[in-house]
This record gives C-alpha cells, sequence and structure tokens, in this order.
C-alpha cells in the first residue's frame, strides 16, 4: 500500500515536534499567530504562502524547501521525468567550473546555440522535463567550447543556459541548485564583461535567493546590481534588466515586510515599462502585464487576496506568448481566490487553466499542492465538484 505524501502541515508538525517545541513557541519565533499555525498543522489552512512559509522555515531552523518538499504526481510521467534529472544537471552545474580545464572535446558553437534555442524554448512552455534532458550536455559542451577560440560567444550562450538550468531547477522545488547554477550563470557573465549580462546573472542569483527564503539577501543583490546597471540604460536590454531588477526587489522587499519599499520598487518598474513597452528580451518578458503578473504574486504572498483580485481584472496574460509567465498569473490568482469565501469555483477554474497550460509546473509545485488541498477540504462539507476532485487526484491530493 502507498503511503500518501506528508503535507506542509505534517513536515511542520514533526519539525516542531522534533525541537520539543510547543505550537505557541513556535509561532512566536515566526511571528504568527498560533491559531494560524495550528491551523496550517491540522490542514486547516493552505500553507500556500511563500512569505509566510519562509518565516515558519526560519522559525524552525530549516529551508522553506523542507518544509515544502517536491511533489510529483505518479500520473504525470513527464514530471517525475524532469525531477529524475535534477542530479543529472546538479553534476553538470559542479563540472562546469570555468576555472578548469574541459574534459571533452569541444562541439561546434553552431550546433550549441542551435540547442541553446531549443531548450529556452522547452523552458518557456513549462517543459521542464525536455529541458532537463537536454541542459547537462549542453552545460559541459558550452563549458568545453568557452575555452577554445569561440570563447565568446560560447560564454554568451553558457550565461542564458546556466540561468535556464537555474530556472528550472527552482521551479522544480531545489533552491540550492538554484543557486550553484546562479553562480555559474554570474562566473559566464563576468567573463563577458557585459554589464547587462552580469545584471541578468545577478537576476538568477536572487531568484534562487528568495527561493531559499533569504529575501535580505536577495534584496541587497538585485538592488545592488539596479545600481551598477544605471550608467548602462542604453546598451541592448539595459532597460528591461532593470526593469526586472526591481520587480525582484519588490518582491523581497514584500517579504521583509517593507510594502513602502516594494510600492516604490514598483513604481520605479513602471516607469522603466512606460519607456519600453512590452518586451521579450532575454526571455524575461519585462512589460507592463508581466509587471501585473508580478504584482499579483506579491499581494497573494503578501496576504491580500482582495487587491490581488483587483489587479488580475485588469491583466490580460496572453499578451505574453510564454508559458511560464502565464501560468504565474493563473496559479497566484487561484491562490488568491482560494482565500476569498465564495470564491472557491473561480479559484478551481484558474488552477484548471495554469495547468492545461503548464501541466508539469503544476504538478511539481507544492504551492498549487496546498491551494488544491484547501479547496478540497473545504469542498468536503458540501459535494466536491467532478473538475476540483479530478485536479485532486492528478495531484495526489486526497
Amino acid at each position: 500500500m502507498t503511503l500518501p505524501t506528508p503535507t506542509i502541515g505534517d513536515r511542520i508538525r514533526e519539525r516542531r515536534a522534533r525541537h520539543g517545541w510547543s505550537v505557541r513557541h513556535a509561532a512566536s519565533r515566526a511571528g504568527i499567530s498560533h491559531a494560524s499555525w495550528s491551523r496550517i498543522e491540522r490542514g486547516r489552512q493552505a500553507a500556500d504562502n511563500r512569505f509566510m512559509l519562509a518565516d515558519i522555515a526560519a522559525a524552525l531552523e530549516c529551508a522553506p524547501d523542507d518544509l515544502a518538499g517536491a511533489p510529483v504526481p505518479a500520473t504525470d510521467r513527464a514530471a517525475m521525468s524532469a525531477q529524475s534529472r535534477v542530479y543529472g544537471i546538479r553534476q553538470a552545474l559542479v563540472d562546469i567550473d570555468l576555472s578548469e580545464p574541459a574534459t571533452r572535446a569541444a562541439p561546434p558553437i553552431a550546433g550549441l546555440a542551435q540547442t541553446a534555442a531549443l531548450v529556452d524554448t522547452l523552458r518557456r512552455a513549462c517543459d521542464y522535463a525536455g529541458a532537463a534532458q537536454m541542459l547537462p550536455d549542453l552545460l559541459r559542451g558550452l563549458h568545453a567550447t568557452a575555452g577554445g577560440p569561440d570563447r565568446e560567444p560560447a560564454l554568451r550562450l553558457l550565461c542564458e543556459a546556466t540561468f535556464i538550468a537555474s530556472s528550472v531547477v527552482r521551479n522544480l522545488g531545489h533552491p540550492a541548485e538554484a543557486w550553484l547554477g546562479a553562480e555559474r550563470c554570474r562566473a559566464a557573465a563576468e567573463a563577458t564583461g557585459d554589464p547587462v549580462l552580469i545584471g541578468y546573472a545577478a537576476y538568477a542569483r536572487s531568484s534562487a535567493a528568495g527561493a531559499c527564503g533569504s529575501f535580505r539577501r536577495s534584496l541587497t543583490l538585485a538592488a545592488r546590481a539596479v545600481d551598477e546597471l544605471r550608467p548602462h540604460l542604453n546598451r541592448p536590454g539595459g532597460l528591461e534588466m532593470a526593469g526586472s531588477l526591481q520587480l525582484i526587489c519588490a518582491y523581497a522587499a514584500r517579504g521583509l515586510k517593507m510594502p513602502d519599499d516594494s510600492e516604490t520598487w514598483i513604481g520605479g518598474a513602471t516607469e522603466l515599462a512606460g519607456r519600453t513597452g512590452e518586451t521579450g528580451t532575454m526571455g524575461l518578458f519585462f512589460g507592463p502585464t508581466n509587471i501585473g503578473i508580478w504584482r499579483v504574486g506579491i499581494e497573494a504572498d503578501g496576504g491580500d487576496p482582495a487587491r490581488a483580485m483587483h489587479i488580475a481584472r485588469a491583466i490580460n496574460p496572453s499578451v505574453i506568448e510564454a508559458n511560464f509567465r502565464q501560468v504565474f498569473f493563473y496559479a497566484d490568482t487561484a491562490r488568491a481566490l482560494a482565500r476569498l469565501r465564495g470564491r472557491e469555483g473561480e479559484a478551481v477554474r484558474f488552477l484548471l487553466v495554469a495547468e492545461r497550460l503548464a501541466p508539469q509546473h503544476v504538478h511539481t509545485s507544492a504551492l498549487v499542492q496546498e491551494t488544491t488541498r484547501a479547496l478540497l477540504e473545504r469542498s468536503r462539507r458540501a459535494a466536491a465538484g467532478a473538475e476540483l476532485r479530478g485536479l485532486s487526484e492528478r495531484m495526489r491530493v486526497g
């Protein structure tokens, strides 16, 4: 018989018991009410708020991913394949130290460029299994080519490939590996001397730090990178990179409970978006629509679901032709809806759209699993709809 997958609440309770702490003591360390902590442990409140989860993890002296885990539904073979390939990506990232010589022959740069473009296409579609399968060989090939006559284009491609690797493993629930990928991205960017690429690497590092629950580090890295980019805003991608970094700053500041600072950073990004319009530069899709998507996520995690919904109503996510941005909009809006009484049906519909757009992302998201679990628990007092039951089965939530 297959044992049920531990919930986030189960892991929180186990960690607290390991310390021998009462609910009141643990909750006081996290700065949340003991009633909320108790409800989360008992599965009566979803632990699908990144900021609160980071506070709880810090109180329990562990990482957020120790509590969230990395859910992989047995029915989703692609998601299972993606998780199984994280080890190979990690090993490749360990091996591609630019201070060390390559141990393989350098492939032609043209073929590597084609592979990198395909991997980026897969990442944008949230096909993590496809991207993860190709990344290790691509990373090693670029490392080898960076030691030869095609060093400059190979380094630029290596910066992109390590950024993608960091993004893929972070979205699969492995923030420490994401940090390693971001560090390799920094090494490649600094070797090019391109200030925009150095900002790109700072974006990867800031994202990984935030995923680890280190919002202070995330804010420091991103804010410093914004300052360093100011003299280079006229370079191709400079405005878009600076704006994207300001969105990271806004998110991290909200995680640090500095809402005024967060709004200031949003304002700076909005000013830049007024100059750039909608863009696809460097696969970041900076522009007014993406700012709106970030704002929904910030409010969903910042504890203001009504404001998140107000922002979401003005957004057309299809403006961005990339599933990996659209899925965040639908999943984060669903989290906000799930916290508003009487909006459960809408929350389920948004989750289903997210699942249709990016099934691997949804099926490997601990936050989506928690939202689904909370909706199912609430619906048990009535007859759960067929759509919610189907989603719960696919997410292995019971």
